[in-house]
């Protein structure tokens, strides 16, 4: 691990070429610096190697990263090689390497995207929870800086903007995978702050006592058996120049932050609770996201909002057969503790739509087991109400290489969603379409006339063995919701 990445010159620096598959071919045109040629085709004549997406060969001078086959280049391959190298200069012990492109590659705009990527990837493997290494741990006292050399200034410039990128992501990893004996509302809120000074944000805690007085009762119920109280965290970017794409638009983005799920009264078995701190994923993607927007400069409006609560047991928790008064005066029989997300969520959205007055919301959320069911760890769930919104985040999500699939949001499943006792369930307990619940649910807080997203995202949120981010929280989201907001501010 690396203490620090940056793009700098150096003297040392290790040059860096990639190898396609197409290279290995009989007679290949092989359009690399003259400088480098035969270094290069020795390297790439190693025996076994394939020039796969992410395989390195060294040899005394140089450093061969495999891309595949270059006609199936984009953003995805070079973030994976970008993986790829770091894991193979950490092991090496190399602090230095000059990133040269190859000869025929004169789109710019390609060029800047894979070399953002490839950072990125970098930056996205160098990533470790620190902090919590004890007397037992093989303590590693070297931990230098690495520098990221050039030979263009695009590729330069898509470097600093693929770290920048990282950067963020990797702020909603370390707060996903902070264990959550220290990781509660109270801590998100200070973590909210310190990101709000980094970004220039402004930052608004709504404690416990103004939660009640707004009458949010999802976010009350679900936190008042802990000791440590909940809130309402609220982060505002306002740009210095609204492009003018974006101007009158106003995107508010909410996550779920549940720092602890014990399922309630309606008690997770053990094997079911491990793994909760990660209930919290999306309000750490939405948090990263307005802290990579604000790093961009991009010229739009944007709002986060991050309903932040421990669900916990206590003489003093929500019970199933509960009845609670939302923000927006809907009430909900409580039928399973263990759904707690969406009423922070619909809390939060329901402010949104009555306070902040947005032009679109997209809120991120781990929020059904049936969402994994339905589609892995591969992809999150969308739901929408507005098929224009919905083509923006499948857009975004195209671009940032996190996958959505869009599911569908009937008004038989809104149906389906009501109470004998109250307006709605919080979950009907026949469990059909479990995933869609969630969604349905959550649109009885959102103005018909607002553009809104959902985005479920509990099979990607910590998926084991991804080929950039390795196990633990990936910090899905804060790539999609940046490329959103981009997409809105020059489109």
């Amino acid at each position: 691990m690396f203490k620090k990445i940056s793009i700098a010159t150096a003297r040392s620096a290790r040059p860096l070429l990639a190898a396609f598959s197409e290279d290995l071919k009989p007679k290949a045109k092989i359009d690399v610096p003259q400088a480098w040629r035969k270094q290069f085709l020795a390297a790439i004549k190693t025996p076994g190697f394939k020039a796969d997406i992410g395989e390195t060969v060294f040899n005394d001078r140089l450093i061969i990263i495999g891309l595949g086959s270059r006609a199936k280049l984009d953003a995805a391959a070079a973030r994976r090689a970008g993986a790829g190298v770091f894991k193979a200069i950490n092991r090496a012990g190399i602090d230095a390497i000059r990133c040269l492109a190859r000869g025929d590659c004169d789109d710019l705009a390609t060029l800047h995207a894979v070399g953002a990527a490839f950072a990125e990837g970098i930056a996205l493997a160098n990533w470790r929870l620190a902090g919590f290494d004890g007397t037992a741990a093989r303590k590693v006292t070297r931990h230098p800086q690495l520098r990221i050399d050039w030979d263009r200034k695009t590729l330069k410039a898509g470097m600093s903007a693929g770290l920048m990128l990282a950067e963020s992501a990797n702020i909603a990893r370390t707060l996903a995978a902070t264990p959550p004996n220290i990781c509660n509302p109270g801590w998100i809120a200070k973590e909210a702050r310190k990101v709000a000074r980094d970004a220039g944000l402004k930052c608004t805690v709504l404690d416990h006592k103004k939660v009640k007085e707004l009458g949010m009762g999802g976010i009350d119920s679900v936190g008042k058996a802990s000791k440590v109280p909940p809130c309402l965290i609220r982060l505002d970017y306002t740009p210095s120049k609204v492009s003018k794409a974006a101007k009158g638009e106003h995107l508010v983005l909410v996550g779920k932050t549940i720092t602890y799920d014990t399922g309630g009264y309606s008690l997770k078995l053990s094997g079911g609770m491990r793994g909760m701190k990660y209930d919290m994923c999306g309000g750490a993607a939405v948090l990263g996201a307005i802290h990579a927007i604000a790093k961009a400069k991009l010229g739009i409006k944007v709002t986060a909002l991050l309903p932040a609560a421990e669900n916990m047991v206590s003489d003093d928790a929500y019970r199933p057969d509960d009845i609670i008064t939302m923000y927006n005066g809907v009430t909900v029989e409580v039928t399973n503790t263990d759904a707690e997300g969406r009423l922070v969520l619909g809390d939060a959205l329901a402010y949104a739509c009555d306070k902040l007055k947005p032009t679109a919301i997209v809120d991120v959320a781990t929020l059904t087991g049936g969402v994994v069911v339905a589609l892995g760890h591969f992809s999150a769930g969308l739901f929408a109400n507005d098929d224009r919104i919905c083509g923006a985040v499948e857009c975004a999500s195209q671009g940032a290489n996190e996958k959505v699939w869009r599911l569908p949001l009937w008004e038989e499943h809104r149906e389906f969603m009501r109470s004998p006792f109250a307006d709605i369930l919080n979950s009907n307990p026949k469990r059909s379409a479990h995933p869609i619940q969630g969604a349905a649910f959550l649109s009885y807080f959102v103005d018909e006339n607002i553009p809104w997203a959902h985005l479920d995202i509990a099979g990607v949120a910590s998926p084991d063995g991804d080929p950039v981010t390795g196990s633990g929280p990936s910090g899905f989201g804060v790539r999609l919701l940046h490329d959103l907001a981009k997409g809105m501010a020059t489109s």
